[in-house]
């Protein structure tokens, strides 16, 4: 199942309690305090890792709690600090706090940790209070308590290419046939329910990462179809490919229709960069090849045509998908190099 938004709730452990003891050993009379201070709670720390494509661990475990710090010893021993809770979250997560609704972190990166909850710091024992006026401190300080806070989750996936396209486009059985990835197929509107997430291997040592989308129709911006529910997972790719079947009756309207949805779901979808593709060419009319170099002028786009079926272009396919992710990936380098 897939899950993309979900709240909980982490607390941070308590701060250990410093210890209020004296030194009393054979032959040394009056040794003074030697009361150690408490551990420190341990943190809730939040990591991303790629290997997750969902928060629906988090829909079953809604609490997470860090170990408490463990009191002060004698001889001016320091307790034991609390153990971290370490959370594991897709990479793509975006945390807010469920109360103000603030953004506290985006975790983009495979492996990026951010501490959300501080642990408390442990009391100080007696021999911290000693001083040359006051021998025999017997008081000491109880630890503080760790921070807690509610979490907002909401997961937009991190891909490479997007597939976006129409109910029944084929967006399914391509993500099927270029990767591992098993989604649902079936011959009626909207069988896909939830984004799919698929790694393709290209040539021998590279891969990309291609989303399967919910089909979007006329509207889905105002909320019809599912589309809305996923748009902003297409908010994450790189490349997005917009998919028409080789049936349609005007590629330039769906086009239309289809870049219009995402525009008015966000400015920054309008902008990122695209490429059109027309599937199902194994049941295509025998003027596809004519109608596809017009819609070619009229984009100033390279079409493409293939067919999941039979496997035509699917080589050529993945070439144009990896070409355009390269482009990206050579511009975000660019990008940051001049930031740096």
């Amino acid at each position: 199942m897939f899950v993309d938004e979900v709240e909980i709730s982490v607390s941070a452990g308590n701060g250990g309690k410093g210890l209020v003891s004296f030194r009393r050993e054979k032959y040394v009379p009056k040794g003074g305090p030697d009361g150690g201070n408490g551990g420190r709670g341990g943190d809730v720390v939040l990591q991303a890792s790629s290997q997750l494509h969902t928060l629906l661990d988090h829909r079953y475990r809604r609490s997470y709690t860090a170990g408490d710090g463990a009191a002060g010893g004698t001889a001016l021993k320091t307790g034991r600090s609390g153990a971290d809770e370490v959370i594991l979250l897709p990479t793509g997560t975006i945390v807010r706090d469920a109360v103000s609704g603030e953004m506290i972190v985006d975790l983009v990166r495979n492996g990026q940790r951010f501490v959300v909850a501080r642990g408390g710091l442990g009391g100080r024992g007696n021999a911290e209070f000693k001083s040359a006026t006051h021998q025999t401190p017997r008081n000491a300080e109880p630890g503080r308590p760790g921070e807690a806070r509610q979490l907002q989750l909401e997961l937009k996936l991190i891909a490479d290419v997007g597939l976006v396209g129409f109910p029944n486009a084929g967006k399914s059985t391509l993500i099927s046939r270029l990767s591992a990835a098993r989604p649902k197929i079936a011959d009626y509107p909207f069988t896909t329910l939830e984004p799919n997430l698929g790694i393709v291997q290209y040539r021998e040592y590279d891969s990309f990462t291609v989303a399967d989308l919910p089909g979007l129709i006329e509207g889905a911006h105002e909320g019809k179809g599912l589309g809305i529910q996923f748009l902003r997972h297409v908010e994450r790719t790189r490349v997005l490919m917009i998919l028409i079947e080789s049936f349609s009756d005007d590629f330039s309207r769906d086009i239309g229709i289809l870049r219009g949805e995402l525009a008015m779901y966000s400015k920054h979808l309008e902008q990122k960069p695209w490429f059109p593709c027309i599937s199902k060419k194994d049941v295509a009319d025998n003027d596809l090849e004519s109608r596809i170099s017009s819609l070619s002028l009229e984009l100033g786009k390279p079409v493409l045509a293939f067919s999941s079926v039979s496997g035509e272009n699917l080589d050529t396919l993945k070439d144009a998908m990896w070409e355009a992710i390269r482009v990206e990936r050579d511009h975000d380098s660019t990008v940051d190099d001049d930031e740096a």
